[in-house]
């Protein structure tokens, strides 16, 4: 039996046995936490609540909606949505139609902001997150994005460079890059 298991039934358990004394919630967690279980990397969402710019998994690519249809339920079917998205990794076009009923996974996704310290030739960036600690292993792959973050560097006047990453299965692109004020 694995460790979340584990802790998972003593969780239950503790909550059934009136005799024990309860577990808080953080408690529970932190037993769950410690096992050896991965994390999911999706979840499923009813085709129906997926939204236009919002991301999705179309032939198993993690996808940004570009586009949206909805086609009316005949007489024995259900709704269909068509949806069209992008690949965040490529930009390649990917479709796919689904019943409005079913699920569809949704890659998990988290978006952070880092100050460029420098880029290397290759376009290899040297980051730095709000608690001051230096990366060096995300590399601008566009060439657009490597020149913009190359002219921002150079003409830097009083202002920092902060590109934003977006984290989505387990892969790491650099999405935007702006500058702010010291």
């Amino acid at each position: 039996m694995t460790k979340n298991l584990r802790a998972a039934k003593n969780f239950t358990n503790r909550l059934v046995d009136e005799n024990s004394p309860p577990m808080s919630f953080d408690d529970a967690m932190d037993d769950l936490e410690s096992g050896d279980a991965e994390m999911s990397l999706t979840r499923p969402v009813k085709a129906s609540a997926l939204r236009k710019n919002g991301h999705v998994m179309l032939h198993g690519n993690p996808c940004k909606i570009v586009d949206m249809a909805t086609s009316r339920p005949g007489k024995h079917g259900h709704a269909k949505i068509h949806i069209t998205g992008l690949d965040l990794v490529t930009g390649k076009k990917y479709e796919d139609i689904s019943p409005s009923t079913h699920t569809m996974e949704v890659p998990i996704s988290n978006r952070k902001e880092y100050l460029v310290v420098d880029m290397g030739r290759e376009g290899v960036l040297a980051l730095m997150d709000d608690a001051g600690f230096v990366r060096h292993d995300i590399q601008a792959t566009d060439d657009d994005m490597k020149k913009n973050i190359a002219d921002k560097l150079a003409k830097q006047d009083d202002q920092d460079v902060l590109v934003t990453v977006l984290k989505v299965l387990d892969k790491e692109l650099v999405m935007a890059v702006k500058t702010g004020v010291k």
